[in-house]
């Protein structure tokens, strides 16, 4: 009878079972910390760009309110472009200063939001809500809200001076339709309603609620807002859309502009929003649809057409991205988004 060679079994010990656990511990944690702080690592790969204007110098721009900005208070950030246009960030103005220029002025103000299908109901009342506590206080403002089902916004006190004023819109079977459809409807309404009545419009997403001031210091002739994704990253990291055959197409840009706020003088919007619609328009001719849609398209128009001011992140939060120092004032955020149901 053969016998088979005894095998010696050797189990870990005590200590070399804990010693297992605690290894694997830490893996869990470095995995969990990735998983909630990895968005925001992006932001400090690389140093953020400084303002080119020598320290003392002042912008000469023809609205001379914009002239009070002091450049030099906010030497952590980016606080002017390259073409001599104000990156507005909190420290550098005072708000009473813009506010009682336009208040002397007699500005008034259009908002534009579309709230189609289940956004209505899941985003509107918010927004709205909000932006009479934030939102141009002081100013005249007019909140143009584009709807399927009109009688489903809901009514809201509002503040002196201020309307709403509720334009029936259609349905499109996709939300990507109707991102880039607004394109024409705002330019539209420009001529039929806003450009009598207002001399600025600012075109805002519904899905994200105001939590700080909004004031007069953003409005100007042509004004981008800089992503919060992407203000801290480099040019090979901006998601344009590459795709040479859309006319959405761009090899290199300044800055990832967002779509979820962008305005001006009623002039400059219609230029915009007409041009990014033809844009849109040319490449549903061709099959072609661009990466971002409306976004892809405004960042190719702010990339040839650039803007006057730009916004910074803290006129666009989202909370994901966690704490960070550049944004010492939150003023606009993103709502929790809800695309599984909304855009079903």
């Amino acid at each position: 009878m053969r016998l088979l060679p005894q095998v010696a079994l050797s189990l870990p010990t005590i200590r070399q079972f804990s010693r297992l656990r605690l290894f694997f511990g830490l893996c869990v944690l470095v995995l969990l910390l990735f998983t909630v702080i990895g968005p925001s690592i992006r932001f400090f790969h690389s140093p953020i760009r400084k303002c080119h204007l020598p320290p003392g110098v002042m912008l000469q721009l023809q609205d001379h309110v914009d002239n009070s900005l002091n450049f030099w208070t906010r030497p952590d950030v980016e606080t002017c472009t390259p073409w001599g246009a104000p990156i507005m960030w909190d420290g550098m103005f005072d708000p009473k200063v813009y506010d009682e220029h336009h208040k002397k002025m007699g500005t008034s103000v259009a908002l534009t939001v579309f709230a189609v299908g289940r956004y209505l109901k899941t985003y509107l009342k918010d927004f709205l809500t909000s932006a009479e506590t934030y939102f141009m206080v002081g100013l005249q403002v007019t909140y143009y809200v584009f709807t399927d089902v009109p009688g489903e916004v809901p009514l809201l006190q509002l503040q002196a001076g201020r309307t709403l004023e509720i334009i029936r819109v259609d349905q499109h079977k996709r939300w990507q339709d109707i991102s880039m459809m607004r394109m024409r409807t705002i330019a539209d309404t420009i001529e039929t309603h806003m450009r009598h009545q207002h001399q600025y419009i600012f075109c805002l997403d519904v899905d994200q609620v105001f939590v700080g001031p909004f004031g007069s210091e953003a409005l100007g002739e042509s004004v981008a807002l800089l992503h919060a994704y992407f203000y801290r990253s480099t040019p090979g990291d901006y998601t344009y859309d590459r795709n040479p055959n859309s006319t959405a197409y761009m090899v290199t840009g300044d800055f990832y502009y967002h779509a979820a706020v962008f305005g001006g003088t009623w002039q400059r919007v219609r230029n915009l929003t007409e041009s990014c619609h033809q844009g849109i328009m040319k490449d549903k001719s061709n099959n072609v649809e661009a990466l971002w849609h409306d976004e892809s398209h405004l960042n190719k128009y702010f990339w040839l057409h650039k803007p006057s001011k730009v916004l910074s992140p803290e006129y666009c939060w989202a909370r994901e991205i966690g704490y960070n120092s550049d944004v010492r004032i939150q003023r606009l955020l993103w709502a929790e988004k809800h695309y599984s149901t909304l855009r079903t």
